[in-house]
């Protein structure tokens, strides 16, 4: 199908354009954007197609569309301004915070290792409601009295809806004012920076949301395992049942952002640039390297890679999802979104779209995008 590619593409990046326009001709894209950005200045900035299934609602450019697990990139980036304040230290652990946390062993645990999905809570094995993930203290405690599924110390196990809950819980109980993630992200970062992007979607800002077509087929999770059916195979494994109007307004900090490309690619600027957002000092570089710090690597429990994580954020290493620089970091969503930030060029960017495709890790789309993008800088 060929588009109509609207918006901001500096000179010498017109391949960039080109490769957006292609993913529209041969993976059948419906609505998408990309943006690229290095130190503040926007180098790309694209959208096009359409943002509703029957293609008849234009993608525009205040379109915003939920990014799933895109999303972990921007609560690790409040949790990084909660450090940078001195109200949390990713080496302290969780029940320091939260006493009822360290019931059936996980008194050791500490943020960091919550937040590189260490803690052994990869989803609620038990039989509950799919709906009870939106009572937040319902799930909390929950969460709270569930043991391991595994020893602290032995690798990760991806934890798709339950790091929101923990990393909420800690962040709730941090700040001054007692405020959730979402909360955080709207007064201290968002708003005062006009930057588009949400953990809770207000009743206005209902119809600006893109809707998403499911992938084909589920994705290949690998052999499985207990810690994989209860991350993702359990009826319960996704919070449900309330319908998209609840769920787009609940604040799941793990799953449910909403906002475009350019939003991600602003948020995803202090990773890239030693703090600096909007090219203004916004956090210290010592903080945001330890957010980026290798907590742990290996073969995931849940996911069937090979991964590495800092604090909320994955580490591209040598597996090129995140472009050319090993130090790169970023986060993938479901179907195939994702945010990336590159210390080494100082370039963060962003590709959302509403078709998901069947990828966990690693969207087709997203690489041949990022892949032109470099090959322009």
């Amino acid at each position: 199908m060929t588009i109509s590619v609207h918006g901001h593409v500096a000179a010498g990046f017109e391949p960039v354009r080109d490769a957006f326009a292609r993913n529209f001709a041969d993976a059948d894209e419906i609505g998408a954007a990309f943006t690229l950005v290095r130190d503040g200045d926007v180098l790309v900035d694209v959208f096009g197609g359409h943002a509703d299934r029957k293609r008849a609602r234009a993608w525009s450019a205040d379109t915003i569309v939920p990014v799933f697990s895109t999303g972990k990139a921007v609560t690790a980036l409040v949790i990084a301004w909660l450090v940078d304040q001195g109200r949390l230290d990713y080496d302290q652990p969780v029940a320091e915070i939260w006493p009822e946390f360290a019931q059936a062993g996980k008194g050791a645990v500490t943020l960091a290792q919550a937040l590189s999905h260490q803690a052994g809570l990869p989803g609620y094995p038990d039989k509950m409601d799919a709906s009870d993930w939106f009572d937040r203290e319902l799930m909390e405690a929950r969460l709270a009295a569930m043991a391991p599924m595994w020893p602290l110390g032995e690798g990760s196990g991806y934890h798709p809806i339950s790091f929101g809950v923990i990393a909420d819980a800690v962040v709730r109980r941090a700040d001054v004012g007692g405020r959730t993630i979402g909360a955080i992200l709207r007064a201290e970062i968002c708003g005062p920076r006009g930057i588009d992007f949400h953990i809770g979607v207000s009743d206005a800002d209902q119809t600006r949301a893109a809707e998403h077509v499911l992938p084909p087929r589920p994705p290949f999770l690998g052999k499985m395992n207990p810690a994989k059916e209860a991350a993702f195979l359990k009826p319960w494994s996704s919070p449900g049942r309330r319908g998209a109007a609840a769920w787009r307004s609940a604040e799941l900090p793990a799953a449910n952002g909403h906002g475009g490309a350019n939003a991600i690619a602003r948020l995803m600027a202090p990773f890239a640039s030693q703090g600096r957002l909007d090219g203004e000092a916004f956090l210290s570089a010592e903080t945001i390297g330890d957010a980026m710090r290798e907590r742990v690597s290996g073969p995931d429990r849940v996911l069937p890679f090979d991964l590495a994580f800092g604090a909320g954020v994955m580490i591209n290493r040598d597996s090129g999802v995140y472009g050319p620089s090993p130090r790169a970091v970023g986060h993938y969503g479901f179907g195939g979104s994702c945010g990336f930030a590159d210390p080494e060029r100082g370039v963060s960017g962003s590709y959302v779209m509403n078709r998901q495709m069947d990828v966990l890790v690693g969207d087709r789309r997203a690489m041949a995008l990022i892949d032109a993008a470099y090959g322009c800088l």
